[in-house]
């Protein structure tokens, strides 16, 4: 399975485990119902944005997209098998480190930025509260919450709650590499 027919095989089991017809989903998503099937059939490679945007609608955390449907929840994620993902827009590639389908409120992801990429998440406020911690492994990237403006070097952490758009750059000539940890749901809630 490619990550293209992965991903469509998760957008339409989610969609369907919440119920949601392809009109409500893309009212929910702000994703034309024309683009939704195209994903879904695996016609389509969707960036970053727009899986964004599906994810919000669902109520699903980004990373939830790239695991195996049906998953069976194993505890161990072995390197070999962590999937990775090239957003088609800005060339970033990510890769879910967390196992697929284990029943925890953390998901790890591993990001490589190359230099010069911009991603901008314009969905604001997620359901439910999402916290989440931006570590820079490797280079420099800004990240925009809001208004407010985080400039990042290797070692630094940046720990937010998504509830305003986002935008991550590389505003240099050389990759960066980040790992992000999330952690949504009623965890979340208890956190914040």
């Amino acid at each position: 399975m490619n990550i293209n027919d992965r991903i469509a095989a998760r957008v339409r089991q989610i969609r369907a485990d919440r119920g949601l017809s392809l009109e409500a989903l893309a009212e929910a998503s702000d994703v034309s119902r024309s683009m939704i099937s195209l994903i879904e059939r695996g016609e389509s490679s969707p960036t970053a944005v727009v899986l964004e945007k599906l994810a919000t609608g669902l109520g699903v955390p980004l990373a939830s997209l790239f695991e195996k449907p049906t998953a069976a929840p194993q505890p161990v994620s072995r390197r070999g098998e962590q999937i990775e993902w090239r957003d088609p827009g800005s060339g970033y590639r990510r890769r879910n480190v967390s196992p697929d389908g284990f029943p925890s409120p953390i998901q790890i992801v591993e990001v490589t930025f190359p230099p010069g990429a911009r991603v901008a998440y314009e969905t604001g406020a997620r359901q439910g509260v999402t916290h989440q911690q931006v570590w820079v492994l490797q280079g420099t990237i800004e990240v925009t919450l809001g208004r407010e403006r985080f400039d990042l070097g290797t070692g630094d952490c940046l720990a937010m709650v998504l509830d305003k758009p986002i935008a991550y750059h590389n505003p240099t000539p050389k990759p960066a590499r980040y790992a992000v940890v999330i952690v949504s749901g009623d965890h979340a809630r208890k956190a914040g």
